[in-house]
């Protein structure tokens, strides 16, 4: 039987670049050999796209390797040289995995791309994928569906400019309280959010959330706990049991992601069964009503003082390394994380087999 020819696709233009290395090369490890032939993709931070080549180590991939494009028109799915020239390095694909997380690679623009291509990708499509990337947007949709969303409020660059901003940091206090946490609405890894107690406080979060994004949640700080659940599937998903992130800092930012040694990954989470169950079944009919499809982590925040739980947000592409919540989860429900892998390209091709058989011409009688 041939293998199933697999584009690993990372790196990208956001500031997750360096995590979506991390995410490829565990993924890399973890793909069978004898099941795929793995072709690796390397997306610079000009948005170039690389092919890799035996033996190169991925980071040098995004940056030096041979320059590739996907042509936006559908059957080929093939990689060609950028110059167009006769290409004996073009390579067909049947599927592709990719792992670009933040802006460019989860928020609908990729998703955009391989859906006019026509190649199988893993994870959700472009709404979806848009979506789950816009914070504001996503909570929305779910607080329209009952799911519970802590209290927020939004605000777009031009509205935060003279009287703007103060009249903001006065609404913030009166509707939400001290402390909050303010953060860009399209972005990842913690990067941009910062807390703040008082009004001093929440000028400089703002600016600093500005300098990622032209739209900002200011939302109410809790004290809280941080737990997460992964799911898995298309039209029937499935939901992991639950994990809890311990950290030794005052929230979990960029640092305690990828740093902080302190910061522990509990799986399952020390929850009573009632708890455990309530949040699986929240995370799978957040799933469904952002219309997610292949995986997506579904971060939930737990109120310390009266229990309460809210929903945090979706991540349509959470990290993959063999140390990531995501795999982990999934790891400790009896999925490894080969396995894992296993199933997401088989519910990238199932989806587009689907899809594939969808009329594109009106039938007339």
């Amino acid at each position: 039987m041939a293998k199933l020819r697999v584009g690993l696709l990372f790196g990208g233009r956001s500031v997750e670049h360096e995590v979506s290395v991390a995410s490829a090369t565990s993924v890399l490890q973890a793909l069978d050999p004898s099941r795929y032939d793995i072709t690796l993709i390397g997306v610079d931070h000009e948005g170039r796209w690389h092919l890799g080549t035996g033996g190169q180590l991925l980071g040098e991939v995004a940056d030096a390797a041979e320059e590739v494009v996907l042509p936006a028109r559908p059957g080929g799915s093939t990689l060609v040289p950028s110059d167009e020239s006769p290409a004996a390095s073009a390579r067909a694909l049947d599927v592709i995995l990719p792992l670009i997380h933040g802006r460019g690679g989860e928020d609908g623009s990729l998703q955009g791309l391989l859906e006019l291509a026509g190649v199988p990708y893993v994870g959700s499509g472009v709404l979806s994928s848009a979506v789950q990337m816009d914070k504001d947007v996503a909570k929305r949709l779910l607080r329209d569906a009952g799911l519970p969303v802590a209290p927020w409020i939004t605000r777009r660059a031009h509205e935060l400019t003279g009287d703007g901003l103060a009249a903001t940091v006065a609404e913030a206090e009166r509707l939400l309280g001290w402390p909050v946490f303010v953060k860009p609405a399209n972005s990842g890894s913690s990067v941009g959010i910062s807390p703040a107690k008082n009004p001093k406080d929440l000028v400089r979060a703002i600016e600093d959330a500005l300098r990622y994004d032209r739209k900002i949640l200011i939302e109410k700080g809790l004290d809280a706990r941080e737990i997460e659940v992964a799911v898995l599937g298309n039209d029937h998903p499935e939901a992991s049991v639950p994990g809890e992130i311990k950290i030794s800092g005052e929230f979990y930012d960029y640092e305690s992601k990828y740093h902080d040694e302190d910061t522990e990954l509990v799986i399952p989470a020390d929850l009573d069964e009632e708890t455990a169950t309530r949040l699986r079944e929240l995370a799978v009919r957040a799933y469904r009503a952002l219309d997610a499809e292949g995986m997506a982590r579904v971060d939930f925040i737990i109120d310390r003082p009266t229990g309460e739980i809210y929903l945090n947000e979706l991540n349509s592409l959470p990290g993959f390394t063999d140390g990531s919540m995501y795999p982990k989860m999934w790891e400790a429900s009896g999925l490894s994380y080969p396995m894992l892998l296993d199933r997401l390209i088989e519910l990238a091709m199932e989806r587009h087999h689907v899809r594939s058989r969808l009329e594109t011409r009106v039938k007339r009688p």
